[in-house]
């Protein structure tokens, strides 16, 4: 099996890398890795979606893979997902995307810049439908994650008034900085994909005494090992 592994930084995956056989560099944000049959393209894109969708799009047009994964550490909006739970994602946006007309926002599609509908879009939203083409068996261990709705933002919140005017726009689980940018990517060129985080914080004023990195980087990597040993 061919896997497109995709972070925004070493960091959030070095437990699985330290774990992984490497076989070569590609290029600077790429190295290649070997787990039993299964040959393991690392993408370290860098922090936003810019980046993200920038070099998946080119890794994409380069290289023929069974499924990508985008992995990372995520704030949640929903208070059922303390820090160390590993989510799957099933759908993502982009809710600053717009233009701001005087106190209110008009995204892009009530601005009729973006059909909707337009793929990769239904309904605005960006909604993964491929995962089972590429899983191979490993649906049991995917679907036994809980499934989460997802923002993706170029400034993460932590100011009170800002929290609120995006929860006025979207009532999605968690907020990532990468997530919708690999969705647009991968649903574009038909890849099946997954997009795996894991909850370090709730998406609250900033206090990074209440974050829990170590162990939301425990989990992910833990789940990344089984899916990939799977």
């Amino acid at each position: 099996m061919r896997i497109l592994l995709v972070a925004a930084t070493e960091f959030e995956i070095r437990p699985l890398l330290a774990k992984l056989s490497q076989v070569g560099v590609q290029c600077e944000q790429q190295n290649q890795y070997q787990l039993y049959n299964n040959a393991i393209d690392v993408l370290i894109t860098g922090v936003g979606m810019v980046n993200t969708a920038c070099f998946v799009g080119r890794q994409l047009a380069l290289g023929k893979y069974d499924i990508a994964v985008n992995a990372g550490i995520a704030g949640a909006f929903d208070k059922s997902l303390p820090p160390g739970t590993v989510v799957n994602v099933t759908e993502d946006c982009i809710p600053e995307l717009g233009a701001e007309d005087h106190d209110n926002f008009l995204s892009v599609f009530e601005l009729g810049l973006t059909d909707p509908n337009a793929p990769p879009y239904t309904n605005g939203k960006l909604i993964n439908n491929t995962a089972d083409q590429g899983l191979r068996g490993i649906n049991e261990v995917v679907m036994a994650l809980p499934t989460v709705s997802a923002i993706t933002s170029n400034t993460i919140s932590g100011n009170i008034n800002s929290i609120s005017r995006i929860r006025q726009r979207s009532p999605a689980g968690i907020e990532t900085m990468e997530g919708a940018a690999f969705f647009f990517a991968c649903l574009s060129a038909n890849m099946p994909c997954l997009q795996i985080r894991s909850i370090s914080n709730r998406v609250e004023e900033r206090d990074k005494s209440k974050w829990n990195l170590d162990l939301a980087i425990q989990n992910l990597n833990a789940f990344l090992w089984e899916i990939i040993a799977s």
